[in-house]
Order: structure tokens, then C-alpha cells, then sequence
């Protein structure tokens, strides 16, 4: 009976003569919290049970071992009586309330390879994951597998997982978890437009929210403070990646989870939809050898899908491009690719200037910010660089505006910059559900067509179904305007860099607006005469 229930005492190793340098350290802080100390493992018989529940990987990288059991605690040792994310984490797993004690890391170790017979038959396993580096395996001990149904998850992990896996199953780009005194509410940003789908129970709420810091690697104790981490998940064969935020609310925390699904980013100039004459001007701008190209937009717009698209175009064994963004949301192959990083003062003009001595010839900057981004950026385009970026702003024109509003002059401005490309997303009308209707004359002036343009005098829209979750639309696709840059608008920029006359300008020299692209798709029963006006809304026809 002890020998199929437990591992026996004399299979465990006893403590080494020579401790680690912060054994002394730790040691010390558990003295201080109380906690029991053992340094030797070899009395105790430890349940195969707790070990089959027990992940090895988080038992090694964090020096944690459940020793015993009864109906509601586990006797734990750590290394680390500081280490609150495994305790927390290991309490999840087990379901139950944890009793921390310490012991000293070589003794854990040497115990965790009897209680995982990492000596026999399973060292092999490690060692071919070992051969490809040991980077790589600590690299897989942060992924989280969404599919992995093992008994030993706890109910709250397994609640976590259905959540994003949903959530990345639905095509979420971002998960929001906001508490309130009525409990949780989890609503999923779909195409553009928050949904809501669940709401957990109050009593609930803590233990959802702690996982997920869990998971991010955030501070569980600290509940005053926003926190911003980053996890991995696997799913089949896809890896996903995560941004997480959190921040203190008067219900509690609330946590917005992006989403970085590669495998749902489509990069092509040829996929994002931009109309034909728009495409063809936009081919002809990045084939430029110096100069700046803009793309302006609000936040969620697909400015950073469209860079990307103009990047892996440029791409060819003769081109040095690199980029600088805040943050890295996609590895793009043999680009050059540096994060931001705040705290250690690498911002965008810190990088860019480091990037000019790389001997780029095309650079990407994540979005001009500031007067000094934009002062660099412009002396990159006229020493012979191509430079695309970002801005927000409401149109195309209005970009020029926004860079003389930081300081730069109109005639560097008319020199450097080559084209504006503004952009917005619009939901698609669900496929599954779209009917045709008769539209109002209100509806026909408000997007700018006249019914006898219109097929039957009909549009279309979606009554909402199953497939689209009652909403009407699935998937979304781009609607654009592009201002060249060219003589006349030189010549304005110079005299007088105001939007509006801007606007006027590059209408007349043939810019299609987005409205009037976004007029072009309702005709084609692509999307709605509400989508459209709602995503350009504010927006001066000229």
C-alpha cells in the first residue's frame, strides 16, 4: 500500500553540504514570517497524488514541492518565502488552502527529481527538448496550453481557459474583465464593437482576476497600482500572444487582455481592401526612395496591419529595414524590429537615432509623438531614407496640421513628407444573415449616393443570426483616403497648412475620401450605411 500510494523516504535525498549564496537570506525572512524549517525532505512520504497534480516545469523553476495533504490544506516547501505568484498559483492548481513552509533550494531540487523520476526513464524526454537550447525550454515553461484538459487544473483555470479560448475563437481583439459591486462582467471587443458575454458571480470575481495576473506575471498583492505584463498561450499549434493591463476601479481591478493572434493578421497591400486607384498611388509611394509616408487613424484602425503590409512588400534581400515601435506586435521575418522600452529611456527618438547609424534604407516608426520623433524623422527622409509612421488623426490632411501644431515648419513639411494615408475599419454585414432593404432619403443623403445609382433602390444590412451573434456583421474590412503629396498640395502646405483648405485641395486633385469609399462598399452590399457614418463621423467633406 505504501508503495503504490506514496514515494518512500529512502527514495529522497537529504541536504547538501553546500547551500545557495541566498540560502542564508531566505532562511532569514522565514524565521521572520513564522514559517517552519526544514532541511531535510527524507522523513516525509509524499503523495504520488499531489505530484501527478503538481506540473514538473513550475516545480522546478520555482523550488516548490507539496509534501502532505488532508481534506483542506497542503503542507508546501519553497525556496523562496517571498515567491506569493507559485504559492498562489500552486493553490489554484491544488484547489486548496496552502501551508508554506522552507527549505532550501538544492534540497527541493534533489527531492523533485526522486518524486519525478527525472533519474530514469523521463530524463531522455528533457534531454531532447534540451538539445535545441536551454533558452527554448525555459521559453515553453511560460506557455500556457488552452487545451490542455488535465484532472489536476483547477476549476478557476479551467474557467480562464474557456474564456480565451472563446474569446480567440470568436476573433476578440481584446477581453475586458470589469468588476463592480454586482460582480464580474466580461465583455469581448468584436470587429471594432464590445460584446458582452459573461458575468461570473461576485464571489467569483478574485479568483478569475488573480489567475490571470498569475498568468501575466503581475503582482497579486498589489491592488492600488495599474500593471501592465504579457503572457504566451499555445492553442493546437498556434501560439498567441497577450498584452495585459490592469488598473484600480472602484469595484476592484479592472484587466483588459489584447489579443496578438498572428494567425488572424492577414499582410498584403493586395488583402486589406484598399480600392484599386488607391492601391495602385500607394505601390507607387513605397517604391520611393526617400520621403515620409503617413498613415493616420485612431487607435484600432489597422494602421500597424497596413505598415506591416507596406514593410513585407519592401522586403527583398537588398533593403536594410528596420523599426522602432511601442511595442513589437508581430515578428516580421528579416526585419530589424526594437521595442520601446520606458524604463530604461529607449523611446522612439532615442531609437530612431541609434537605428540612422544602422545603415537603414527604409525605416518604420510606431507613431510620431512628439516634436523631436518628428525633427529626427525629417532629417532621415531628406539624407536619403525611406520613413513610414503613424499619427491620429480624424483625415489625411489632417496630419500635416497636427506636425505644425508641434512645431515643425511648413516648407520641411512640404519637402520631406510624399503622401497621407488615412484609414478606419468598418464591419462586414454578416453573410449568413444580410438581406436587402429600402433606405431612407435621409440614409441616401447621409452617405452621399442618389437612389437611382442604387441597384433596385435597394442596400443591405444584416437582421443578425447565430453565425454573428445576433449583431448583424462578421469580420471587417478598410475603407481609405490618400493624399498625394503633390504640387498644389506643396503649394498649400506652404501657404497655409490649414485641414480644411488642405481637404479642399487634394479633393480636387482627385483624393477619394473615406466616406466616399465607404459609400462605394454599401452600394456593393459590403457594409452599412450606419457602419460607415458612424466610423467617419466628424470628418469634413470639403
Amino acid at each position: 500500500m505504501t508503495e503504490d500510494k506514496y514515494i518512500t523516504s529512502g527514495s529522497l535525498h537529504s541536504k547538501k553540504e553546500s547551500p545557495k549564496q541566498n540560502d542564508d537570506h531566505n532562511r532569514h525572512l522565514a524565521l521572520q514570517f513564522g514559517m517552519v524549517i526544514y532541511n531535510d525532505l527524507s522523513s516525509f512520504r509524499i503523495s504520488k497524488e499531489l505530484i501527478k497534480k503538481t506540473p514538473y516545469t513550475f516545480a522546478k523553476k520555482n523550488f516548490i514541492l507539496p509534501l502532505q495533504e488532508d481534506k483542506e490544506t497542503v503542507l508546501v516547501v519553497i525556496a523562496d518565502p517571498l515567491h506569493l505568484e507559485a504559492l498562489e498559483e500552486l493553490r489554484l492548481i491544488l484547489n486548496k488552502t496552502i501551508k508554506a513552509a522552507y527549505c532550501p533550494k538544492d534540497v527541493i531540487l534533489a527531492s523533485i527529481n526522486d518524486c519525478y523520476n527525472l533519474e530514469h526513464g523521463e530524463a531522455s524526454e528533457m534531454l531532447a527538448h534540451l538539445t535545441r537550447g536551454d533558452e527554448r525550454v525555459e521559453a515553453e515553461i511560460e506557455i500556457y496550453d488552452l487545451l490542455d484538459n488535465s484532472q489536476h487544473q483547477a476549476p478557476i483555470v479551467k474557467v480562464i481557459n474557456l474564456i480565451l479560448t472563446e474569446a480567440i475563437q470568436q476573433g476578440a481583439s481584446d477581453i475586458h474583465f470589469e468588476p463592480s459591486e454586482n460582480g464580474l462582467r466580461v465583455r469581448y471587443r468584436i470587429d471594432g464593437v464590445l460584446q458582452a458575454r459573461h458575468s461570473p458571480a461576485p464571489d467569483q470575481q478574485a479568483q478569475l482576476l488573480t489567475r490571470i495576473k498569475v498568468m501575466s506575471r503581475l503582482d497579486i498583492a498589489e491592488h492600488r497600482l495599474p500593471q501592465d505584463g504579457r503572457l504566451k498561450l499555445k492553442m493546437g499549434r498556434r501560439e498567441i500572444d497577450f498584452r495585459v493591463s490592469t488598473v484600480p476601479v472602484s469595484g476592484g481591478e479592472r484587466i483588459v487582455m489584447r489579443i496578438l493572434d498572428k494567425g488572424n493578421v492577414i499582410l498584403g497591400l493586395d488583402k486589406i481592401g484598399m480600392p484599386p486607384n488607391c492601391y495602385k498611388d500607394f505601390k507607387k509611394l513605397i517604391a520611393v526612395p526617400e520621403g515620409i509616408i503617413l498613415v493616420t487613424g485612431p487607435t484600432g484602425s489597422g494602421k500597424t496591419t497596413t505598415l506591416y503590409s507596406a514593410i513585407c512588400e519592401m522586403y527583398n534581400d537588398e533593403t536594410n529595414i528596420m523599426t522602432i515601435e511601442d511595442p513589437v506586435e508581430y515578428n516580421l521575418k528579416g526585419i530589424a524590429q526594437i521595442g520601446v522600452h520606458p524604463k530604461i529611456k529607449l523611446d522612439f527618438a532615442t531609437g530612431l537615432r541609434h537605428i540612422l547609424r544602422q545603415d537603414p534604407d527604409i525605416i518604420m516608426i510606431g507613431e510620431i509623438r512628439d516634436k523631436e520623433t518628428a525633427e529626427i524623422a525629417i532629417q532621415a527622409s531628406l539624407t536619403g531614407h525611406l520613413v513610414l509612421s503613424t499619427l491620429h488623426t480624424n483625415d489625411a490632411p489632417s496630419a500635416i496640421t497636427r506636425l505644425v501644431d508641434m512645431g515643425i515648419e511648413p516648407y520641411l513639411l512640404s519637402s520631406c513628407i510624399i503622401g497621407v494615408l488615412a484609414q478606419r475599419l468598418v464591419r462586414k454585414i454578416c453573410s449568413h444573415c444580410k438581406t436587402f432593404y429600402t433606405p431612407t432619403d435621409q440614409e441616401i443623403q447621409n452617405i452621399g449616393l442618389k437612389r437611382e445609382n442604387l441597384s433596385e433602390g435597394h442596400l443591405f444590412h444584416g437582421t443578425g443570426c447565430q453565425a454573428c451573434y445576433g449583431s448583424g456583421y462578421k469580420g471587417r474590412h478598410g475603407i481609405y483616403e490618400l493624399m498625394l503629396v503633390n504640387h498644389a498640395v506643396k503649394q498649400q502646405i506652404v501657404k497655409s497648412p490649414d485641414a480644411v483648405e488642405l481637404r479642399r485641395v487634394a479633393l480636387h486633385a482627385g483624393m477619394m475620401s473615406l466616406l466616399s469609399h465607404g459609400s462605394m462598399l454599401t452600394k456593393q452590399g459590403i457594409t452599412t450605411v450606419a457602419e460607415v457614418l458612424r466610423t467617419t463621423r466628424g470628418i469634413e467633406e470639403g
